[in-house]
């Protein structure tokens, strides 16, 4: 039986570990053919090797680089033809002082975690503009609407990709283009063990009290719900942020 994902060409950023990775593995599972770009070239081949398929192309890059971009993408097209689903997942923390953060530390950030997506889209649009046909999603976070002391100014950059992403969707809703971002909360990734390295120990036990699930989210659960944005089942689905977070946005601290 034909996945949800069949016939289509799906384009992920970020896509050797973590939420990438389940996103990439998601993906072929549901019958498409996937191309990820990352600058961690080890371990992009290891993933690469490991999914043992012929409908998977890996292509080293940073997506801060429009260049590195275009020569990914090249390739990835001349091998599975345009790209009909993109997954925007790339992205960096942030642990800044707002008064000693420089002007370069800060470009760094938004270069990551918000340019890098328009970078990208404007790099599939044409193709997906010819097609009338595509969907784009955008990997926001829970710090859009809330945030964390000692984060600046991570969530000023995911409210901006969540804006990002309604005006998007305001402007290739004509060309039958969807674009949505969704928003994880705590997630078992290498970004979620690098913040309670940092905090004291006993955070991660507060973090879990303070869930309706008692746990944390994992990438496939993530990886799931991207998967429904890009397919077809998400057709009338456009300009929104959904929330993956296991409730922890639904209630008040206490």
């Amino acid at each position: 039986m034909a996945g949800r994902l069949h016939d289509q060409h799906v384009f992920v950023t970020g896509g050797s570990r973590g939420i990438g990775a389940a996103i990439v593995e998601k993906a072929l599972a549901e019958g498409a053919r996937v191309s990820f770009i990352d600058i961690e070239q080890q371990a992009g081949e290891a993933l690469l090797a490991s999914l043992q398929t012929k409908c998977c192309y890996f292509g080293v890059g940073s997506v801060t680089s429009a260049a590195d971009i275009a020569g990914v993408h090249n390739e990835a097209v001349k091998r599975f033809g345009p790209v009909t689903g993109l997954v925007n997942n790339a992205g960096r923390n942030s642990y800044a002082d707002p008064v000693a953060m420089t002007e370069t530390d800060w470009d760094d950030v938004f270069a990551v975690d918000l340019k890098a997506a328009w970078l990208v889209a404007r790099q599939v649009l044409p193709a997906m503009i010819a097609q009338q046909r595509g969907s784009i999603v955008n990997i926001a976070s829970i710090h859009a609407d809330m945030t964390y002391p000692g984060f600046f100014p991570y969530a000023a950059a995911k409210s901006g990709l969540v804006g990002l992403t309604r005006s998007l969707a305001l402007d290739m809703g004509k060309h039958q283009i969807r674009v949505n971002a969704l928003s994880p909360g705590y997630t078992e990734t290498f970004l979620v063990k690098e913040f309670f390295e940092k905090n004291d120990a006993s955070l991660r036990q507060k973090v879990l009290d303070a869930h309706p699930l008692e746990r944390m989210g994992t990438p496939v659960e993530i990886a799931n719900c991207v998967a429904f944005l890009l397919s077809d089942e998400a057709s009338f689905v456009t300009g929104s942020n959904w929330r993956v977070d296991g409730g922890l946005s639904a209630r008040f601290a206490g």
